[in-house]
């Protein structure tokens, strides 16, 4: 029997069925809810008593820059080969930094870091170390910290990823997406076959602990055969992890995909889901282990290890091995998540400075959690990490009475509990919610249950499930 019988029971008319936009749920309430309306007096408070708890820390520090855009890309960025235009934005950066530092204790431990973007590798080696030092100076380190960054291979060279290693980044990853040419100059993201190798054999030989790469199906011209091409080179790469992403097509969000990608190009939905079948049964025939929707990690990789042993968690940053922090964003456009709070920089870059210029948190919106979304954020986490819910551990930790059990609280999501155990994605026991192998695709659809937002949201905010 594969590993893909045991773990996923892929169900086509269930697929379809269930195929619908929603959110992923890397948060709770989703980022769609939050608010301009937000006063960010609520964020002072939300670290003030993440000092009083002295809850852990995960850091975000993102870099918005690119040479070129990729045209699959749904992020905020700012595309420019004139690198000058970094060191402006480091200077806000590192005060941004020094600003919201001031209000952290400095006891308070840094369990995770990690740099994204854009390219962080846009900087030169010398502002990666300004930054690294800014950040260190701030904020103490856990000695076992995982502290990773995302590359861009078309611009890397080995002295660049010794510096990084060097520093004491421990994790890294960059994205594949796909290995076939015709994909590659179709959304602009030319990078040969070698180039990859080669970067991956540096990656290896500079000691990263762990390397990470992305691929993503439903871009243009893929096709079965050709995404199993991909899927056995990047097996030959032999990474720790492998992040496969849905491509979610939402030009009416993205104008780029709207004028550079034509749908007509793009593979069917009968074909997204065959490629999907696809990886999941070559990875795992493989040995990569199926983490949450849309991740793989070798048997013995922190994240498997974790989900075996029940202790995944989720945040902005994806699936994480850590234990529950608070969150913070630097820069445009980042996300900071804490106990009670979620704030989202500016997405424009002069807002950003505008803000630090004006002596102000550049919070361009955010949302204070009430405590029904505390105990619904902690139930969807639940199910999309550990695909199974103990009803009695919610109720003792969310003190729910006799008077106002579980079942009781949560009364109109049973009929809609009930609607998916007849479909045979959960089963519903006494005091459990346990995910089906028919489930584990539809996780996304599966938490939304408990999502008290979704009825008002429109469709057209979330990619589809599959």
């Amino acid at each position: 029997m594969s590993k893909l019988s045991q773990t996923v029971k892929f169900d086509l008319n269930l697929l379809h069925k269930y195929n619908q936009p929603v959110p992923r749920y890397t948060s709770y309430p989703p980022a769609t809810e939050l608010s301009e309306d937000f006063n960010s007096l609520d964020f002072r408070g939300a670290i003030a008593l993440g000092n009083l708890q002295n809850t852990p820390l995960s850091l975000y520090a993102h870099i918005p820059f690119c040479d070129a855009p990729c045209y699959f890309c749904g992020c905020n960025t700012v595309i420019s080969q004139r690198k000058e235009i970094a060191e402006p934005y480091l200077d806000y950066l590192t005060r941004h930094i020094a600003q919201v530092a001031a209000t952290v204790n400095r006891d308070r431990l840094v369990q995770q870091m990690h740099w994204g973007g854009g390219t962080p590798n846009y900087f030169s080696f010398d502002q990666v170390e300004r930054l690294w030092d800014c950040l260190h100076g701030h904020f103490t380190f856990a000695h076992d910290a995982e502290i990773s960054i995302e590359v861009n291979p078309r611009s890397l060279t080995k002295e660049y990823l010794q510096g990084l290693r060097n520093l004491g980044f421990n994790r890294i990853s960059f994205g594949i997406q796909d290995f076939n040419p015709q994909v590659q100059e179709a959304v602009n993201r030319i990078q040969p076959e070698t180039m990859l190798f080669e970067g991956m054999q540096w990656m290896r030989e500079v000691g990263f602990e762990g390397v990470n790469v992305d691929l993503i199906y439903g871009l243009p011209y893929q096709t079965l055969e050709t995404f199993h091409e991909t899927l056995e080179k990047t097996i030959a790469l032999d990474p720790d992890r492998i992040a496969v992403f849905n491509f979610a097509y939402v030009p009416w969000l993205k104008p780029l995909q709207k004028k550079k990608i034509s749908p007509e190009t793009l593979p069917s939905p009968e074909d997204k889901l065959q490629i999907m079948e696809m990886t999941i049964e070559v990875l795992t025939r493989h040995g990569y282990v199926f983490i949450g929707m849309d991740h793989f990690a070798k048997p013995d990789d922190e994240l498997a290890i974790a989900q075996r042993e029940g202790n995944l968690h989720r945040n902005f940053q994806g699936y994480t091995t850590k234990p529950e922090s608070d969150l913070l964003g630097f820069g445009m456009t980042s996300i900071s998540m804490l106990q009670n709070v979620y704030t989202q920089n500016h997405k424009g870059i002069q807002d950003f400075y505008k803000a630090i210029d004006a002596g102000k948190l550049p919070i361009e919106r955010g949302v204070t959690l009430n405590a029904d979304d505390i105990l619904r954020r902690s139930i969807i986490m639940e199910l999309m990490c550990q695909f199974e819910l103990s009803q009695q551990e919610i109720e003792a930790k969310y003190h729910l009475t006799c008077d106002r059990d579980f079942g009781k609280y949560f009364a109109p999501e049973r009929v809609k509990l009930r609607q998916l155990e007849a479909d045979g994605l959960i089963e519903l026991r006494q005091d459990r919610i346990e995910v089906k192998p028919a489930g584990r695709l539809l996780i996304r659809n599966i938490a939304s249950v408990f999502d008290r937002y979704l009825p008002k949201n429109e469709k057209g905010k979330f990619s589809q499930s599959i």
